[in-house]
């Protein structure tokens, strides 16, 4: 029996254990299973079989869970879109091959579509020929065009085998995002339930926190970073969260040691993982601690010169049509800067997120974490645009907790920087933005062009 088919036996014997909440509302696992199998049927009518790519456009819900599990369980390949996103829409299903299009509204109503592509990638058809269930994913595409992914989802269920504690786990990461996809199948593997949001902004989150009783958030430092700045975290009751997550991007210490102080009976961890090689087992040395150890079975790590490099059973398939990042002995250099401190390391950033002032190399996050100790900011994004002299200098779009002068914060800001700074990571200017223009529809900050 295959990882896949183990999952599904394990979720039948869930039974009226909670599976889905939404709105209020709450899903049983029986309920779900029978909402698979109901989706069985329509998709076998519609002419979906195994090996067959059907995308899916909506955020987590009743409706989309099931019809992912659904989808998982015939063999098919899936393409899921989040509605946010879909302005790329069009140009995933052609490079994709999707030959079905469903599409769920905010109220869980979907409509579906049949689909008639160009062409499929050869690296679909071959592995469709397997009957294998298989994901895609579209990389966000911040530093180049986005590249497609394929997943072998029978290797990514294996890492779910082993019985692990049930959460009732906010879908914060999203639906076309792998951690949220790492996400909701861990939380049906284990027989948590999984709490859906209807946006993402702090109020809502917290809000659904509390009539859920979530006991685990998934999330972004950013959008953490928000929420301590808020006055929801106050205003709802939060005191079921046992286990926050998060990755992504680095987290800034004095967020990290705040977000400690404010949740003390919640275990906070750095997760970690890529698009391209799955979700890693890790373990923070403390709550208020940004080192940790990564890897697990079927992973192994190094690190040269300074970046980490992963090697991964449940590494995708490959890319749809690009050249594969894989070396002979099938290691991946992640492109992430980390320091090492014998069995734990401390992320520094991505490569490719360095400013290169006059020949030297500037950390956004180094020059974030100076602007964060200031009292009246509460974020800042820092990037780097085209100088003729430097070819780029610094500079940073900060939100503040308060209405304040712009000159007179420029001018505060910039002598905190040089206290801690070398001159050439110094901002040359300094922008006061809304809060929504400092980062993505992801809640991660944009770093190779400044925010809209």
């Amino acid at each position: 029996m295959n990882a896949t088919d183990a999952i599904f036996d394990r979720i039948a014997g869930f039974g009226a254990a909670p599976a889905v909440y939404r709105r209020g509302r709450t899903v049983s696992y029986r309920e779900l299973q029978d909402e698979v199998d109901a989706w069985a049927g329509r998709l076998a009518a519609a002419g979906i079989a195994p090996g067959k790519v059907c995308a899916m456009v909506g955020e987590f819900s009743p409706g989309t869970c099931s019809l992912f599990l659904a989808l998982m369980k015939m063999r098919a390949i899936i393409l899921p879109v989040a509605r946010d996103n879909e302005t790329e829409l069009e140009a995933q299903l052609s490079a994709s091959g999707a030959e079905r299009l469903i599409r769920f509204d905010a109220d869980d109503a979907w409509r579906s579509e049949t689909l008639r592509p160009a062409r499929r990638p050869p690296l679909v058809e071959t592995f469709a020929a397997g009957g294998r269930s298989g994901l895609i994913l579209f990389t966000s595409g911040t530093t180049d065009k986005p590249k497609g992914i394929l997943h072998d989802l029978d290797q990514v269920n294996r890492k779910f085998l082993n019985k692990r504690r049930a959460w009732r786990t906010v879908l914060f990461l999203m639906i076309d995002h792998f951690g949220g996809i790492n996400t909701l199948l861990g939380v049906f593997a284990y027989g948590g339930m999984a709490v859906c949001l209807d946006n993402r902004s702090v109020e809502h989150v917290c809000e659904t926190i509390e009539k859920a009783g979530a006991t685990l958030l998934p999330t972004t430092p950013t959008f953490l970073n928000f929420l301590l700045g808020s006055t929801s975290v106050d205003d709802y009751d939060l005191s079921s969260i046992e286990r926050i997550s998060y990755g992504t991007e680095v987290m800034p210490e004095l967020t990290l040691k705040s977000l400690a102080r404010r949740f003390p009976n919640a275990r906070i961890v750095n997760t970690y993982g890529l698009s391209e090689l799955g979700v890693l087992r890790s373990k923070s040395k403390s709550s208020d601690s940004a080192w940790i150890k990564v890897g697990g079975e079927g992973f192994a790590t190094k690190v040269v010169d300074g970046m980490l490099w992963i090697r991964s059973e449940s590494r995708m398939v490959g890319y749809l049509d690009e050249p594969q990042p894989f070396d002979d002995e099938g290691w991946m250099c992640t492109g992430d800067r980390i320091e090492v401190d014998g069995e734990y390391i401390r992320f520094l950033g991505r490569q490719t997120d360095l400013i290169s002032v006059g020949g030297e190399k500037v950390s956004p996050q180094e020059v974030e974490a100076v602007i964060l100790g200031d009292a009246n900011v509460l974020d800042a994004t820092v990037y780097g645009i085209p100088n003729p002299l430097f070819g780029r200098v610094v500079v940073s779009d900060v939100t503040l907790r308060r209405p304040e002068d712009p000159e007179q914060l420029s001018e505060r800001l910039r002598a905190l920087c040089a206290e801690h700074l070398r001159r050439h990571k110094v901002p040359a200017r300094f922008r006061i933005v809304d809060a929504d223009r400092l980062h993505t529809a992801r809640f991660k900050k944009p770093r190779q062009r400044p925010p809209a």
